[in-house]
């Protein structure tokens, strides 16, 4: 893993280089008396953030009065010191790292968290019968850094196994793709549903000259285990959100934002289309793949999008302690509510479905290499 300084100075660096590019990808090529507001993903542009992208191509940040950058992340990329060292007053990132950011001191605070169910997996081949986490004691197990890794440590934890002793598993620093399972240097690798997952189902299985099909697979979904935590969350830093000011363009920034999940729930082939122009380095294949397990991450939302759920939060918060991610009982003041839940009242006074109670997910086949 590279260390800490390096990665925090290419942060450094990737902001200039994205703030000086006016015009660039993401922004709105100005905004005349609008308020500038930044929002850091988590990583590149893909349908993970179609939201935000179709907001933007909506209009629905400029209707709230928002000239808006998107900075797209990467692997070097952490959007919790981003936002920390200013470089955006909005990022998107997972809450257990967030929880472990505010364990270490940093001032960050959610405000909305979009994703209501846990997308992480971990996945081994068929026929190496490993189908459960106890099974993975001994063997080579990938999973990403940064941030990525809190809940499989914590359901290796839980099952007995200490992710820190070598001598019970080696975890392996796993590339942000498959390659490692792929050419069986891991026993089981990091996936999410909506990214990875469809990689391996992308490729040809040069035994059949077919691709692979799920069931070569075994996929071991962390929610199922009972480690699976907040994933996609919209936070901010704590001294920013505190001015009056900066709470009314939080509030106009989610409802844009939340206007625009709604949109890709309600307009599949649109948003679709909006991502790919904004980011077509992955195929279309893929990225329909992607907003469909991307949806129903996200509906339905029963407290409304964006609304945090208590409860989900206590359940993430005790995960994160008990298996040692946060060695202090995360605080209530970790994430509020009333922004994302004005946000939502906001678009429901406007007739905007906030809960996608009837929301099916579609069926998406999978394309070669996601063409």
């Amino acid at each position: 893993m590279r260390s800490f300084k390096w990665r925090w100075l290419m942060v450094l660096a990737v902001v200039a280089v994205v703030a000086a590019a006016c015009g660039e990808e993401g922004t709105t090529g100005g905004g005349g008396g609008a308020d500038k507001v930044t929002l850091q993903l988590k990583w590149v542009t893909q349908a993970q953030f179609a939201g935000y992208y179709a907001a933007l191509d909506q209009g629905y940040y400029a209707d709230e009065g928002l000239d808006m950058t998107i900075l797209p992340g990467g692997p070097d990329i952490t959007p919790e010191q981003v936002v920390a060292g200013g470089g955006a007053e909005f990022g998107i990132d997972w809450l257990p790292s967030l929880l472990a950011q505010r364990d270490q001191g940093v001032d960050l605070v959610n405000i909305a968290q979009v994703f209501t169910r846990a997308g992480i997996t971990e996945v081994t081949w068929k026929d190496t019968g490993i189908d459960s986490i106890p099974e993975l004691a001994g063997k080579r197990v990938g999973v990403w850094c940064c941030g990525n890794q809190y809940q499989l440590f914590a359901a290796l934890d839980k099952n007995g196994i200490d992710p820190n002793d070598s001598s019970q598993v080696q975890i392996v620093d796993q590339p942000f793709d498959m390659s490692l399972l792929l050419n069986r240097d891991v026993d089981a690798a990091a996936a999410m549903t909506y990214n990875e997952l469809a990689q391996v189902l992308e490729t040809e299985n040069p035994k059949t000259g077919k691709l692979y099909q799920l069931s070569d697979l075994n996929v071991i979904k962390l929610a199922d285990v009972g480690t699976g935590m907040l994933e996609d969350g919209i936070f901010v830093r704590g001294d920013w959100i505190a001015d009056e000011a900066n709470q009314d363009i939080a509030t106009r920034f989610l409802k844009a934002s939340l206007k625009g999940w709604a949109y890709c729930r309600d307009n599949f082939d649109s948003c679709l289309n909006t991502v790919l122009a904004n980011g077509p380095t992955l195929g279309e294949g893929h990225q329909r793949w992607q907003l469909n397990e991307i949806n129903a991450l996200i509906w339905p939302a029963a407290l409304g999008v964006g609304v945090m759920d208590p409860e989900l939060f206590d359940i993430t918060a005790d995960i994160a302690l008990k298996y040692a991610v946060i060695s202090n009982a995360a605080s209530s003041d970790a994430y509020q509510t009333d922004l994302a839940a004005a946000a939502v009242q906001e678009l429901q006074d406007e007739g905007v479905d906030v809960n996608g109670a009837d929301y099916q997910k579609l069926k998406v086949d999978v394309t070669p290499g996601g063409e």
